[in-house]
């Protein structure tokens, strides 16, 4: 039997106890599954012109621990440790992120550690802490992401390679920027402009109806903080509480007009590719009997994830590579996610992806995505959770599946379900 069987029936015998399958499994409620409590975010606003670019990350940061603690009830002295995920912030922003903790109300006792693995940082964060919590270390933590990209993204935030790197053809890869590998894998993988511009066209629509209908507001905590007006250069106090990137009135004709960013004869351009974005969210993970004991409301749980290499250049099929695997380890099918929550880092990327998994358009990302509201680097992998579980319970449906491709060449992915 070979490794790739073995892993199949080591899922399949774990999910198959009691004779149940598939969603019927993964539904069941067991006293050891790893819950979620509670799941917000800042709003994400745009770097160097929204509102959150005079504030720092671990203010920010800081801000939406007091929201979980806020919206919870949690008593700040039973979370154990805190996972951070960020990409920017210099020395992994440890520091200031432990002292966001403290600012927040959590005591001296509880543990705090940040990490990166580039954009799928706040997941990777999230999926630490679940782990954690499976294998007896703590009982209780939180796992989150922040950026600041209003005042720490730039050509520094690559350091320069060593002349090893630099000879190896796949290391020296590994700094290609974004935004030239995306252009070429759209060439490479047939990705058209008119594809592109539409996929962003509708993910700006469908962010534009779920702000106005107030569909993010639950998952939002508002922030307020000091703000510079860049005109008259007054310092203000502001209350954020809504993503300000988004923009009414887009369409496939209106992106069709943009120049492309980084080719003459390219397809993509800053209509059609992420957001630089600030902002911040935070997931408390239990088990269910210590949510129970601590009478904490269940509003969703942790399954499986995946986490997955491919090549640099090809980035951007991420996604691709690794829903499939958490799928297996969940042991559900592809048609049986009801939600598809798959980070919008460029449209040539996250329609490949769609196209080549052969999934339904209206699974993907029904409130909009980072085309649209915003991709602060280290906080989506958090953001997509608390925008997954308020949209599965709002619709009534169970089954969600966030992921994203990571820079370097990576692809992450977790399932998650609704109660």
């Amino acid at each position: 039997m070979s490794s790739a069987q073995q892993r199949l029936s080591q899922v399949s015998s774990h999910f198959s106890l009691g004779g149940k399958k598939g969603v019927a499994a993964i539904t069941e409620k067991h006293p050891d599954d790893i819950v979620v409590t509670c799941a917000l975010r800042t709003a994400l606003t745009k770097g160097g012109k929204g509102g959150f670019k005079d504030t720092a990350a671990a203010d920010l940061l800081a801000g939406v621990f007091k929201g979980v603690i806020d919206r919870s009830g949690i008593d700040p002295r039973v979370v154990e440790d805190v996972a951070v995920g960020s990409v920017l912030a210099p020395g992994g922003g440890a520091t200031e992120f432990r002292a966001a903790a403290l600012v927040a109300g959590f005591p001296e006792s509880t543990a705090v550690k940040s990490l990166n693995r580039q954009c799928s940082s706040g997941l990777q964060a999230i999926v630490d802490i679940a782990n954690a919590i499976k294998s007896g270390m703590i009982e209780v933590g939180i796992g989150a992401g922040v950026e600041s990209m209003s005042s720490q993204y730039g050509p520094g935030a690559v350091t320069e390679f060593s002349e090893l790197l630099e000879s190896h053809p796949e290391s020296a890869n590994c700094k290609v920027p974004m935004g030239v590998l995306s252009e070429q894998m759209a060439k490479d993988r047939n990705v058209s402009r008119a594809a592109q511009d539409a996929f962003a066209a509708s993910s700006y629509q469908k962010a534009v109806k779920a702000q106005k209908a107030g569909l993010f507001n639950e998952e939002i905590v508002p922030l307020q903080v000091k703000w510079t007006d860049p005109k008259t250069g007054e310092e203000k106090t502001i209350t954020v509480k809504a993503d300000d990137g988004i923009r009414d009135g887009i369409t496939p004709e209106s992106l069709g007009k943009i120049r492309p960013a980084f080719a003459k004869d390219g397809s993509i351009h800053a209509g059609n590719a992420s957001q630089i974005s600030d902002g911040a969210a935070a997931v408390l993970l239990m088990k269910r009997s210590t949510a129970e004991r601590l009478g904490q409301k269940i509003i969703g749980k942790y399954v499986a994830a995946s986490v997955v290499g491919v090549k640099p250049l090809l980035m951007g099929i991420g996604p691709w590579k690794a829903i499939p695997v958490a799928l297996e380890k969940a042991g559900i099918s592809k048609d049986e996610v009801d939600i598809y929550e798959i980070n919008e880092a460029f449209a040539s990327q996250c329609v490949w992806c769609v196209n080549e998994l052969g999934l339904p358009q209206e699974k993907i990302n029904p409130k909009g995505g980072a085309i649209a509201f915003g991709h602060p680097l280290g906080c989506t992998g958090a953001r997509q959770i608390s925008t997954l579980l308020t949209e599965l319970k709002r619709t009534n449906k169970k089954v969600g599946v966030t992921s994203m491709c990571v820079g370097t060449g990576m692809g992450m992915a977790a399932v998650w379900v609704a109660e």
